[in-house]
């Protein structure tokens, strides 16, 4: 008898354990009712894809320096407007082309005591919709600014990633429904149809940047903009078939 019951017992712990494992969590309508939502079977997955950017956005910093803040300003503008006119001249449309900082700053004699002069900054924030232009566009910069450009960020994207984003997803709900295909037969029960799809909110895959200081002036700057990992999840519930 104690053999019997312990056997039942065991029984009775195995099917607890498969039935959380399928089922997940269910809740009543009120703490005493017992109503549960229908045993169902939630799996995830993730669809990563690879595509290459065909867009760089480079920021680009004019800096300029002066005893005092009107002769800095005044440098710094012309060469700022030689800047965004070579860009300009070099295809980038006015909409792609936009000051994204602009700073005046004293400069401080060595202890910080006394104001020797002043330091302005500008940048300008351009996007190349053709990379195979962003290393020409740079070298153009850097000769209509001379040695006042900085070159402060490059970074890659793609401007339309919807047929890349529509293989991620896919690749995601069948992978989803794979592991629902597992489960269902390590539980010994028939994968039903789909109850749900839901698309698991994820942070928009940003350009890859690709960090700067000042520029070095070089025969050719070569600009590669490599690859891009683009991913998708969802989150599948399946019913179970009796």
């Amino acid at each position: 008898m104690p053999t019997t019951r312990r056997s039942t017992a065991a029984l009775a712990l195995t099917a607890a354990a498969v039935s959380l494992l399928v089922t997940g969590c269910t809740s009543g309508s009120d703490g005493g009712s017992g109503d549960s939502a229908p045993p169902g079977i939630s799996t995830q997955g993730t669809g990563k894809v690879t595509g290459t950017p065909d867009t760089v956005t480079v920021v680009l910093g004019v800096q300029t320096q002066g005893a005092e803040a009107n002769v800095a300003l005044a440098e710094n503008a012309q060469r700022a407007t030689d800047l965004i006119d070579t860009l300009k001249g070099k295809g980038v449309e006015a909409k792609d082309i936009q000051t994204s900082n602009l700073s005046v700053q004293p400069v401080f004699a060595p202890g910080g005591s006394a104001i020797t002069g002043y330091e302005v900054t500008n940048q300008v924030t351009a996007t190349v919709r053709d990379v195979s232009k962003a290393g020409g566009l740079i070298d153009a910069a850097a000769g209509a600014s001379g040695d006042a450009i900085r070159v402060q960020q490059t970074s890659f994207s793609i401007a339309d990633d919807s047929e890349l984003r529509a293989q991620a997803r896919a690749d995601a709900v069948q992978q989803a429904k794979d592991q629902a295909g597992q489960i269902a037969d390590a539980a010994g029960v028939r994968l039903g149809e789909v109850r749900s799809i839901t698309e698991v909110p994820a942070g928009t895959p940003g350009p890859y940047p690709q960090a700067g200081t000042a520029f070095d002036r070089a025969p050719s700057t070569p600009v590669e903009p490599g690859s891009q990992e683009l991913t998708v999840s969802v989150s599948v519930v399946y019913d179970i078939d009796d």
